[in-house]
C-alpha cells in the first residue's frame, strides 16, 4: 500500500492545472515545478477521450496498463501504476517493465467489482544509473574506484529514507557494512552488482524526480457476465407448443431445462408488457389486424398498463418471481427488453402529454423510419416539459424491475434518444444495483455505437451479422480487438434477431447456421441467438431480411426436436467456451494463414500457453474446402520441423501435428468446422 502517493497525485493535478502567472516569481515557481517533474509521461493506455470515460474492466481479469516513458539523458529510470477501488484510501502499486522503443507496461489483477481509479508515476533510478555505468566500464577494463567511491551515498540515502521497511534497511546496511570492510576492487564490485542491491535499492531508495502522471483515469469493474456471456433469446408467448394458446410465465420455466442443457447463461426475453389496440398490426406486419391477432409487444401500453405493468396473459408478478427465481436454480438470468416506445393507448399519453409530439390538428405524431410507419406505437421526446419528469419516471421503471430481481436489459434503438439521457440514467441505476447489465442494440453509424459504450453500456450489438467473408471478419474482429475501443466496447455477436433474419441464413441451409454459430460463439466473449435458430429456421419474407410468420406478430408453435437441427453444435460450443480459458478473453483473437480464402482459420490463447485452441470455419455452405494451414509452433518457441500434441475437440481424438504446416479438409455436407486444444507440454520435439 502506498498510503503517501494521494499527496503525490494531488500536487501533479496542481502543477498541471497551474495558470501561467507573468513576473520572475511565477516563472522561477514554474520553473522549478517542471525541474522537479523531469520524466516524460505519455500516450498512457487505456485513456478514453482524455479520461473524459472510463475504461472498462471486469472482476479477475489482468488490466493491462501502459505509457510511454523516457527521460534525458542516459539515466535508468523506474515507473509503477498507482491503483486503487473505490473507498479504498491508500494506492497499491504494480511495477512497470519496458516494453520496447520507451514503452512500458504493468499488470494487475482486478480484485473486486468496484470502480477503479489509476494514475502512473516514475522517477530517476540512480543506482540503477550508477549500475549500468560502472559495468560498462568495468567490461572495458577501466578503473572504478572512483566510481566505487560514488555509491555510498546512494546506499546510505536507502538505509536513512523512508521507502523501505527494517528488513530492506538491515539487509542494505550488512551490505553496506561488507562494503566498507573489503578492500578488494573486484569484490566491491561484485557484491554491489549481483542483483541484490538493484532489488533492495528499488524497494527502499528515493525515488528522483518523482514525476506523477498529471491525471488520475478511471476504470469502470463489471462483474465476469459483462464480458462473457451466452444469451438464448425467446418469444415467451410462443412456449406453450400450442399456436392457438398464448404462452406464459410458467410455459417458459418448463422450457428451462432445454435452454441450460444447451448452455446457455442468459435468457433474454423481449417486452412482457400490456400491448395497445390502437393501429395492432396484424401477421406479417399487416397494418390491419384480425380480432385474434395479438399485436407487437413493442407497442408497449394499454389500459391494463404501462413498461411497470406485464401482459395478462403471460401471468402476473408473482408468476414472474416464480420465472426468475427458477432461472437462476438453472444456471440462467433473466434479461428484459427495455424499450421506449408507447402504444396509443399507453397510460402516459392520457397522464403526460408534454411527453409527446402532437400535430397541428391535434392528433398524436406516430413513430416513423421512413419509408417505414410505426403506426402502432409512438416515441416520447425528452425536452420540453419532458425534462425532468420524463428521465425520472423511465430511470424509475429500470429500477421497478431491478427491485423484481432483473440485472440485465436489452435497450431498444438507444441512438435515437439522447446521449445525456442514458449517460445519466445507465450512472444512476449502476449507483444503486453495480451488477446492472445494459445491452445497446444500436445498429448504426460506427461513432454513435462507440459512443454509446462510452458513456455507459456495458455490451453492444455489432456489425458481426452482416461480416461473411474472411476478409471482412478478420478487418472487422481486428478492428474490434486492436484498437482502442478494445478497452471499452464489448460486442455481442448475436447470429440473428426477431428483427433480422441475416441473408447468409436464407440460402446456406444447415451449414450456414454451423458456421455462424461458431463464428458468433468462437470469436466473441458475448453472443446470442434468437430461437429457431438453432432449429435452422430460415423462412423470410421475399427479398428482405425478415422472417415470414414472425413471432413477432404472431403466436408460433415449434418442434424443438426438428430433424436437421444443430442443437448438438450449439451445447458443444456453449460446453468448449465454459471449459477453456481461452475463449474467455475476447481480445486474444490471432488469425493464422490458411490457404484458402473460404476458410477462416485463428487461435485464441491465454498468455501462460496453457490454454491454445485453434478454430478453422468454411465460409462456403455448399461446397467442400481445402487448405494448407500453419500451426503456430513458433508460440510455443519450436521451430518449424517439431510437433505439438492436439486434442480434436469435436470428436475427442488425440493426435500429434508433425511440422509447421498441415492440410484441412472441411466439407459442409459433414461439418463445416474443425476445433482443436494444442497441448505444449504433451508433445516431444
Amino acid at each position: 500500500m502506498i498510503a503517501d502517493t494521494a499527496t503525490q497525485v494531488r500536487a501533479a493535478a496542481r502543477r498541471s492545472r497551474k495558470p501561467r502567472a507573468s513576473g520572475e516569481s511565477a516563472s522561477l515557481e514554474r520553473l522549478q515545478h517542471l525541474a522537479e517533474a523531469r520524466v516524460a509521461i505519455e500516450r498512457v493506455s487505456p485513456e478514453i477521450d482524455g479520461g473524459r470515460f472510463p475504461a472498462k474492466a471486469v472482476v479477475g481479469q489482468n488490466l493491462r496498463i501502459e505509457a510511454d516513458i523516457f527521460c534525458d539523458g542516459h539515466d535508468r529510470i523506474g515507473a509503477a501504476v498507482l491503483y486503487r477501488h473505490a473507498g479504498e484510501r491508500d494506492w497499491r502499486e504494480a511495477s512497470m517493465a519496458i516494453v520496447d522503443n520507451d514503452r512500458w507496461a504493468a499488470h494487475f489483477t482486478v480484485e473486486r467489482q468496484a470502480p477503479l481509479e489509476f494514475t502512473i508515476h516514475a522517477w530517476r533510478d540512480l543506482f540503477a544509473s550508477w549500475a549500468a555505468e560502472v559495468s560498462k566500464k568495468a567490461g572495458a577494463g577501466q578503473d572504478v574506484t572512483v566510481e566505487l567511491s560514488e555509491v555510498r551515498p546512494l546506499l546510505v540515502s536507502a538505509i536513512e529514507g523512508e521507502r523501505g521497511d527494517d528488513e530492506h534497511r538491515a539487509q542494505l546496511q550488512e551490505i553496506l557494512r561488507q562494503f566498507d570492510a573489503d578492500a578488494d576492487v573486484n569484490a566491491r564490485l561484485a557484491l554491489l552488482l549481483g542483483g541484490a542491491v538493484t532489488r533492495l535499492y528499488r524497494l527502499a531508495g528515493p525515488r528522483t524526480n518523482l514525476t506523477v502522471y498529471d491525471k488520475v483515469l478511471r476504470v469502470w469493474v463489471d462483474r465476469p457476465a459483462a464480458a462473457f456471456s451466452a444469451w438464448y433469446e425467446l418469444m415467451p408467448r410462443s412456449q406453450s407448443g400450442d399456436a392457438g394458446r398464448h404462452g406464459t410465465f410458467d410455459d417458459v420455466i418448463a422450457r428451462l431445462p432445454y435452454v441450460r442443457d444447451l448452455g446457455f447463461d442468459v435468457l433474454y426475453m423481449p417486452p412482457i408488457h400490456p400491448i395497445g389496440h390502437t393501429n395492432r398490426k396484424g401477421r406479417n406486419n399487416a397494418v390491419k389486424a384480425e380480432p385474434d391477432d395479438h399485436g407487437s409487444p413493442y407497442a408497449i401500453g394499454s389500459e391494463e398498463g404501462g413498461h411497470d405493468a406485464i401482459h395478462p396473459e403471460l401471468g402476473d408478478f408473482a408468476s414472474f418471481a416464480r420465472l426468475v427465481k427458477a432461472a437462476r436454480e438453472h444456471g440462467l438470468e433473466v434479461a428484459l427488453d427495455f424499450a421506449i416506445q408507447c402504444s396509443p393507448d399507453h397510460p402516459w399519453i392520457k397522464e403526460h402529454k408534454e411527453w409527446f409530439d402532437w400535430r397541428p390538428d391535434g392528433s398524436i405524431r406516430f413513430a416513423e423510419n421512413p419509408p417505414k410507419k410505426y403506426e402502432d406505437i409512438v416515441n416520447v421526446h425528452f425536452y420540453r416539459d419532458a425534462l425532468p419528469s420524463l428521465w425520472l419516471a423511465l430511470r424509475d421503471i429500470v429500477l421497478f424491475w431491478a427491485e423484481k430481481g432483473v440485472r440485465i436489459f436489452r435497450v431498444d434503438n438507444p441512438h435515437t434518444k439522447p446521449l445525456p439521457f442514458w449517460e445519466w440514467m445507465i450512472g444512476e441505476v449502476q449507483a444503486r444495483y453495480p451488477d446492472t447489465i445494459f445491452l445497446a442494440e444500436a445498429f448504426t453509424r460506427p461513432k454513435m455505437m462507440k459512443r454509446l459504450a462510452k458513456l455507459g453500456f456495458t455490451q453492444s450489438y455489432s456489425y458481426f451479422t452482416w461480416r461473411n467473408t474472411k476478409q471482412e471478419l478478420r478487418d472487422y474482429l481486428s478492428e474490434l480487438t486492436r484498437g482502442e475501443e478494445r478497452h471499452y466496447f464489448r460486442p455481442n455477436f448475436f447470429a440473428n434477431t426477431p428483427d433480422i433474419n441475416p441473408f447468409y441464413l436464407q440460402w446456406s441451409g444447415r451449414p450456414g447456421f454451423q458456421v455462424r454459430l461458431v463464428l458468433a460463439a468462437l470469436l466473441s466473449g458475448n453472443y446470442g441467438i434468437y430461437s429457431g435458430f438453432e432449429l435452422c429456421e430460415a423462412a423470410a419474407v421475399p427479398g428482405k431480411e425478415e422472417y415470414l410468420d414472425s413471432e413477432k406478430y404472431e403466436i408460433r408453435a415449434w418442434d424443438w426436436d426438428r430433424p436437421g437441427n444443430i442443437r448438438e453444435d450449439v451445447a458443444l460450443v456453449n460446453r468448449l467456451r465454459n471449459e477453456h480459458a481461452a475463449l474467455k478473453d475476447f481480445t486474444n483473437v490471432e488469425f493464422y494463414n490458411a490457404w484458402n480464402d473460404n476458410i477462416l482459420y485463428f487461435g485464441r490463447r491465454t498468455p501462460d500457453l496453457q490454454s491454445f485452441i485453434l478454430v478453422a470455419v468454411n465460409l462456403d455452405p455448399h461446397h467442400p474446402q481445402g487448405a494448407d494451414f500453419e500451426v503456430p509452433l513458433w508460440e510455443f518457441g519450436r521451430a518449424d520441423h517439431e510437433q505439438i500434441a492436439v486434442e480434436d475437440l469435436v470428436t475427442g481424438a488425440r493426435f500429434d501435428w508433425h511440422g509447421k504446416i498441415q492440410h484441412i479438409d472441411l466439407d459442409p455436407a459433414v461439418r463445416p468446422y474443425a476445433i482443436w486444444r494444442l497441448d505444449g507440454e504433451g508433445a516431444t520435439s
